[in-house]
């Protein structure tokens, strides 16, 4: 998911609250001060896509399945549902105690809505083609289609039927994303884009949107409506925004902060010394690469794409920027996957010194040299591990004769500048497993994909990629095409794999089912404090 794109008005209701006053557990009896390493844009589910606003949504609102806090699929909004023996009819039976926060019940025909919006052009959604998948979804986006001849309709109240276009073997896990959760259609027809103001927001969620301070907290309260309320802990979540985070640390320590989603990975050895077992460092489903704009001279260049990304020595970046709390990566598909083999690039085992000197080979034969250098700038948001990585590549480049230069921006700026396809060179970019499975992954380099910062637009890589959800229903020859597509891609360097991540948490000992996973989601449904 990231990953990762920040960029809408966000609202407060009340601007008087007195600095930190939140922190006091006077406003309620239990408070989880939850620090996240960015502010979110938005939360309608429509209009978000980074991995911020997927942990605040997911406490806002239900979808029809849900994750609980080991990331396995469990009911949320549906209570059970059925499969046709052809794998394309889905049939979900709604829960009967399903409520919206307002007291009203959240039907199928609300679902039905939310589909309907997501797919509406005029929505502008950047995740509009995660719902492809469902019959007659992209003519509806892409205007050659009625939202009316979409494969989703309302049996009953609280029987919802999806039809897509063919097997898709990730289709639940698709649905545990925040861009298929239900909205609220009289609370958006009655608000129009008030709707999701602080105390006017209608979710289904185990928590509603109390206050909303900019660059101060998002306060989150526990919903009574919510069918489960009973078994959720917390009567307070404050989501906290720090992007410097040596700064989160310092709250951390002071207890400001109850757990941190991010670390600053130079100090990683120190802080494991300092604070034990709180440190949580494990395997991730995510990918940190640089977007390459493949459609803006000379980067159009495949080759010389190739010679930029040859070039960079991942193993160091992992070892000393990193301090091997990621791995080096040349896919963009990260291992873990079960079924699948990620396509590598070519040259991921040749010696580092052999790619630097092929690369200086390709670059010379292009006219670029330190005599006559390559400008090329590098784009990243506010961190002092992008700023460190990006720093050590510009080292790396410069004697190959590539002239480096950075720019930073927080990061609400620089995923809304990579989001409405500003013009750059090379831009840092992460992408987290929205699912367990490659497409996930792939998708974003489609040319349809709001999430293709690059403009990579390559014939061959959507016709194979059709041809893999073609085989839905065949998973290992689905598997095999889709490993065959990311080979196009990787070979033509449509986007730049670095790394593959780990989760980086600091989490107060006093928290309890904060459990560790590979999609490190964490619902705050499911965490207590002592």
């Amino acid at each position: 998911m990231l990953k990762n794109m920040l960029k809408a008005t966000v609202f407060a209701t009340t601007m008087a609250v007195a600095a930190g006053a939140f922190y006091s557990p006077a406003f309620a009896e239990s408070v989880y001060n939850r620090g996240t390493a960015a502010e979110s844009e938005s939360v309608d589910p429509h209009k978000t896509s980074t991995v911020y606003e997927a942990n605040v949504l997911r406490d806002l609102f239900q979808g029809l399945v849900m994750q609980d806090e080991k990331a396995n699929l469990i009911p949320g909004a549906a209570e059970s549902w059925t499969v046709s023996d052809d794998g394309t009819v889905y049939t979900f039976k709604l829960r009967k105690d399903g409520m919206w926060s307002d007291g009203s019940p959240v039907t199928a025909d609300d679902f039905v809505y939310a589909f309907h919006r997501l797919e509406d052009p005029a929505t502008g959604a950047e995740y509009a083609s995660m719902l492809y998948p469902v019959k007659g979804a992209e003519d509806v986006n892409t205007k050659k289609g009625k939202p009316e001849d979409m494969g989703v309709k309302a049996i009953d109240a609280n029987t919802l039927e999806v039809t897509l276009k063919a097997p898709t073997p990730y289709f639940l896990e698709m649905l545990t994303h925040q861009a298929t959760y239900p909205v609220s259609k009289a609370s958006i027809e009655k608000l129009g884009a008030d709707w999701i103001k602080p105390g006017n927001l209608v979710s289904n969620g185990a928590y509603t949107l109390a206050e909303w301070v900019p660059n101060d907290h998002m306060k989150l309260v526990k919903n009574p409506k919510f069918w489960d309320a009973a078994t959720v802990k917390f009567d307070v979540v404050n989501y906290i925004p720090t992007e410097d985070r040596s700064s989160a640390m310092k709250r951390f320590e002071a207890g400001e902060l109850d757990s941190y989603d991010d670390l600053p990975t130079e100090q990683l050895a120190d802080l494991k010394t300092k604070f034990g077992a709180q440190i949580h460092v494990g395997p991730y489903l995510g990918t940190y690469y640089y977007a390459i704009k493949t459609d803006k001279a000379p980067w159009n260049n495949p080759e010389l794409r190739n010679a930029i990304s040859m070039a960079i020595d991942r193993d160091f970046i992992a070892e000393k920027v990193w301090q091997n709390s990621m791995l080096p990566g040349y896919s963009m598909v990260p291992p873990g996957i079960e079924g699948y083999t990620p396509a590598m690039a070519k040259y991921a085992d040749m010696p580092q010194i052999d790619r630097e000197d092929a690369a200086k080979k390709i670059l010379e034969k292009l006219g670029y040299t330190p005599e006559h250098p390559l400008k090329m700038e590098i784009r990243y948001n506010t961190s002092e591990n992008h700023k460190n990585t990006a720093v050590a590549i510009q080292e790396q480049l410069k004697p190959l004769g590539v002239d480096v230069t950075l720019l930073n921006t927080d990061t609400k700026t620089h995923y809304s500048f990579l989001e409405q396809k500003g013009d750059y060179d090379v831009a840092r970019a992460a992408w987290i497993a929205d699912y367990k499975d490659p497409e996930t992954f792939l998708g974003i380099s489609r040319k349809a994909s709001g999430n293709n910062y690059s403009n990579y637009n390559s014939p061959a890589y959507e016709a194979a990629m059709d041809k893999a959800a073609a085989a839905g229903g065949k998973p290992e020859e689905r598997m095999k095409e889709l490993s065959e597509a990311e080979r196009i891609l990787v070979d033509d360097v449509g986007q730049i794999p670095l790394l593959y991540y780990s989760y980086h948490d600091i989490v107060s000992s006093k928290l309890h089912g904060f459990v560790d996973n590979v999609m490190d989601i964490h619902p705050s449904r499911f965490v207590s404090k002592d």
